[in-house]
């Protein structure tokens, strides 16, 4: 990985503010879900406009130019369009025209998903340099009458550049040691939006089941990272940091506790984002390596679950 780069909308809704909407308090959000604020993006900002300058910052960061790119891949659930691709989109802003560019949509294992898919991709070597972010706007799809819902998600977005490079082919590689994913459609009805072109020709509101979703992220992301701990052939007691998907603080400790990995070695930024979705992996990796806490040569671990359900997690040296 050369670089990475988070945007966030300028408009924060904190807890408070949304108590004088829906009936609900700051006590109570931050108990169950450990959320103080959210960003909001203006009126007529679109994902896209998120995707774009959080990659401008990445590439900054990474130090290359978007002529470099070879392929672009925005995990997002919430495109500007039903088509084309919101990364045609970010392709033609950025002046990236050599670039082939797609979405990729696993909701909130979005970001992991697209990880693991330019992962394949460089290995094959059908692209030397790619650019995978995650972005969303939720605030678009949200019933902000339902409380059990619209106190959860934020919108913003995150970017990563990744280069193809010979390695050893041992443990202290840089870059993605190995990726895991998974899907179980029988429970699509837990995390939904109901709505879409073919079957009600709307964009539709999200829809949880909250307590069901709780239960099968506890198990699922826990046998993900193992699995994907073990197929790097490390122990979770090398991983520095987990930089999970930021749905519920209790998930995350609860995740943090089955691996053995203290809190103090978790990036944690759902406080202050809320549920990004796609992009919140990539914007607590933003968080924890601009403020210093993750360093060159650590091993990171990233984990998500997500609608579908979706669920997955990647190996990262940083």
């Amino acid at each position: 990985m050369l670089g990475c780069g988070g945007y966030l909308p300028d408009r924060i809704v904190t807890n408070a503010e949304l108590a004088k909407q829906v009936e609900t308090s700051d006590e109570w959000i931050i108990e169950r879900t450990g959320i103080r604020e959210r960003r909001v993006a203006a009126e007529g900002e679109k994902t896209s406009d998120l995707a774009i300058a959080a990659s401008e910052r990445a590439l900054a960061k990474a130090g290359i130019g978007a002529d470099a790119l070879d392929m672009i891949i925005v995990a997002t659930s919430t495109p500007d369009n039903t088509f084309p691709a919101t990364a045609t989109r970010v392709q033609a802003e950025l002046g990236a025209l050599k670039a082939w560019a797609f979405d990729q949509q696993a909701v909130c294992s979005g970001f992991v998903y697209a990880l693991a898919t330019a992962d394949a991709y460089l290995r094959s070597g059908m692209a030397e340099t790619a650019l995978v972010i995650g972005a969303e706007t939720f605030s678009r799809i949200l019933d902000w009458e339902d409380r059990g819902t619209c106190v959860l998600f934020g919108d913003g977005a995150g970017a990563v550049v990744l280069r193809a490079e010979d390695g050893a082919g041992a443990t202290s590689d840089r870059g993605i040691l190995a990726t895991d994913l998974n899907t179980d459609g029988r429970y699509a009805d837990l995390l939904y939006v109901d709505g879409g072109p073919s079957s009600t020709q709307t964009v539709g509101k999200l829809r949880m089941h909250g307590r069901e979703v709780f239960r099968h992220a506890i198990v699922n992301l826990a046998e993900t990272a193992e699995k994907v701990i073990e197929r790097a052939g490390v122990d979770a007691s090398d991983v520095d940091w987990i930089v999970p998907h930021q749905a519920n603080i209790r998930i995350i400790a609860g995740t943090a506790k089955k691996l053995g990995v203290p809190m103090d070695r978790v990036v944690v930024t759902v406080d202050r984002h809320g549920n990004t979705s796609a992009a919140s992996i990539p914007l607590a990796l933003v968080d924890a390596v601009e403020s210093g806490r993750i360093k060159p040569g650590e091993l990171l671990l990233m984990e998500a679950m997500g609608g579908g359900m979706t669920w997955g997690a990647a190996l990262v040296r940083w």
